[in-house]
């Protein structure tokens, strides 16, 4: 039972997302909006923050699961609710339900990270595993709702989801009056058409430009086509965006306003999460760093001030040691090289002298003995270090040949 008031040929109005706004009051956090100045240097305007990944259950989800179920009718209650996810819609699903009384059961896949588990259950829902991607799990949940009755509640693609996660404009606007630019991460595209809704009402000239993940990248083909088409995904690092194909009651209100959907590469993912961590003291997913790697790529392109909404904070911590090292490694923070040595007593120590004096960390040593390119006496050492940038990285290698190494190509 949606609570519309207006008719329209659009799905959702300000309307709605006024009035799933006064649903949330007391449930949903009003997030913080932090200024980068960072950010706000190499975009040459402000650059704000806005904070969902500091929400209850560390993700913008909760703001439709718990609209979405509030609406529905008695009976429907009483069926309770079923939904399929890896991570964020779980745990929204499940806390909004436990808040309001209603019996959920969500499938997770089998291998969705054991933290993530752990929550959406220590939030009320009955967690069952299945399937290996989330494909396989969202059937099995369309299965337990034909068989039990129970709603499914769709991640992004109804109406009262949508204005559930359209507030998130509205508090931007409330926080952030001037604002020009609102950058969003989409995948199937409910958090950017919400957002769009109540925006494009009350400030039609702020611009929004959602942002994919180059190897998940739905939107910008379907919307070239004029409809929403399925492609394949290839992995990516920002799972909470990896959707292969818009939903069609959330392509049509990106399609009219969404000024622009951009792709970030994984190099710009990683490195976003790693500048979210170090200069915003701020646990970030990859899908919700999205705007900020969207913002590192070409800032001269962004009009300011900005508004970069950081949807979610729900990262697995080994998924997070490798994405770190992937975007140190993209901002030339890391240096692996081979060189050769005599394989004699004190050649490595000698070796790690130089590295000493040119100030460089070095993480780990390989040493290959037995490859048939090698001399008799001739040890070849694979290094990793940790450097301070790209320009250290080249200090760090003329201090080697300067000292007479030969650096492998």
């Amino acid at each position: 039972m949606s609570f519309r008031t207006t008719r329209s040929s659009h799905p959702v109005l300000l309307d709605d997302v006024r009035g799933a706004q006064k649903m949330l009051s007391g449930v949903a956090r009003t997030t913080a909006m932090e200024g980068s100045r960072h950010l706000s240097r190499l975009v040459g305007a402000p650059v704000h923050l806005k904070c969902e990944n500091l929400q209850r259950t560390g993700s913008f989800k909760l703001r439709g699961a718990y609209v979405r179920i509030s609406c529905l009718r008695p009976e429907e209650r009483a069926a309770g609710v079923v939904a399929a996810s890896a991570g964020n819609h779980a745990q929204g699903v499940a806390l909004a339900s436990t808040l309001l009384g209603v019996r959920s059961t969500v499938f997770m896949p089998v291998g969705a990270p054991l933290p993530k588990i752990a929550a959406t259950r220590e939030y009320g829902a009955d967690v069952r595993l299945h399937g290996q991607v989330v494909d396989e799990t969202l059937a099995a949940a369309e299965r337990y709702a034909h068989e039990t009755g129970a709603v499914l509640i769709h991640p992004f693609d109804h109406p009262d989801v949508i204005a559930g996660q359209g507030t998130v404009g509205l508090e931007i606007l409330e926080q952030c009056p001037e604002v020009r630019t609102i950058v969003v991460g989409v995948g199937g595209g409910g958090l950017a058409a919400g957002i769009a809704v109540a925006v494009k009402a009350l400030r039609p000239d702020v611009r929004i430009v959602g942002v994919q993940a180059e190897g998940a990248a739905a939107y910008p083909s379907s919307l070239r086509a004029g409809r929403p088409l399925s492609v394949p995904c290839a992995p990516t690092m920002a799972d909470g965006i990896k959707v292969g194909r818009p939903g069609d009651v959330t392509f049509p209100l990106v399609a009219e306003l969404v000024d622009e959907v951009r792709t970030v590469s994984e190099d710009a993912l990683s490195s976003a999460l790693l500048l979210c961590l170090e200069r915003a003291k701020l646990v970030v997913e990859p899908a919700g760093a999205s705007p900020v790697a969207a913002l590192l790529t070409s800032p001269e392109t962004f009009q300011g001030p900005v508004v970069a909404v950081l949807s979610g904070g729900n990262v697995d911590p080994l998924l997070m040691q490798r994405i770190l090292r992937h975007g140190m490694a993209a901002a030339g923070r890391y240096l692996s090289l081979r060189l050769r040595l005599t394989d004699r007593p004190g050649a490595l120590a000698t070796l790690l002298g130089v590295l000493s004096l040119a100030d460089a960390n070095v993480l780990d040593v390989g040493h290959v003995r037995t490859d048939p390119r090698l001399g008799l006496t001739e040890v070849e050492v694979e290094l990793h270090l940790e450097t301070k940038g790209p320009e250290h990285c080249e200090e760090v290698a003329a201090a080697l040949r300067e000292a007479g190494y030969i650096v492998l190509p």
